[in-house]
């Protein structure tokens, strides 16, 4: 575990450490080391191709101690292409994740390969009571969920969401943002008919503006919706 700190540590930018910082406000800053995601990517990579057995144990090791072992964690578990494993890996790190970039950086790509066992997690994920395990939820809905595998009872899940928690609420405005420019006629009516809470409503229209993926007529209609 020392050696993998003291690469984390050799692959610090202080720069980095202090922009980034500002956009993880429930990490205090001094457990940011100050990483850059391409880095911690690639060693993630060698510890899981050239050291398989440390790359193990150091996610056996929880809690870890600094965000960047945090998103080291999320992407060996990317790496897996075991979908038991990465679901077992899944249910023993959500708990420990502490915020939304970690959460939305870990997309596990090897588990669209089982669509129906995937909705299963899901849904349990989306019920569970700590934010970022729910928000992971979202995330995989949005991630895999929107194209042809996508159902409307899914939307409903994420319409249910109380919007109390900020970081499951923006998860949730997120997710109608990107499910209307992929799924606009069957996504339309829930911001339409006001069937989100308000504050995610809001939220969702506000993506949406954001989008390049949703034409001006798309747009200007969402306005007037508000």
């Amino acid at each position: 575990m020392d050696s993998i700190k003291e690469k984390l540590f050799d692959l610090a930018d202080e720069d980095y450490r202090n922009f980034h910082a500002k956009l993880i406000p429930s990490v205090p800053k001094e457990k940011i080391i100050g990483v850059r995601i391409p880095l911690l990517r690639n060693l993630a990579k060698e510890l899981v191709n050239y050291h398989p057995e440390e790359a193990r144990a150091f996610c056996r090791k929880l809690p870890h101690e600094f965000y960047e072992e945090n998103n080291l964690h999320a992407f060996i578990i990317c790496q897996e292409r075991d979908i038991d494993k990465i679901i077992e890996d899944l249910e023993a790190f959500l708990p420990f994740v502490d915020n939304w970039a970690t959460c939305d950086s870990m997309i596990p790509k090897t588990l669209k390969k089982d669509p129906e066992r995937l909705i299963l997690k899901v849904r349990q994920w989306l019920n569970s009571e700590h934010t970022y395990t729910v928000r992971f939820g979202i995330n995989m809905l949005m991630k895999f969920f929107l194209d042809d595998n996508f159902k409307t009872e899914y939307a409903d899940w994420v319409a249910a969401l109380p919007p109390d928690d900020y970081y499951v609420m923006m998860g949730a405005a997120w997710y109608f943002a990107t499910a209307l420019s992929k799924r606009y006629d069957e996504i339309i009516g829930y911001i339409k008919e006001k069937r989100l809470p308000p504050r995610t409503h809001g939220k969702a229209i506000q993506k949406a503006l954001e989008s390049y993926c949703i034409s001006k007529e798309q747009k200007q209609y969402l306005k007037n919706l508000k």
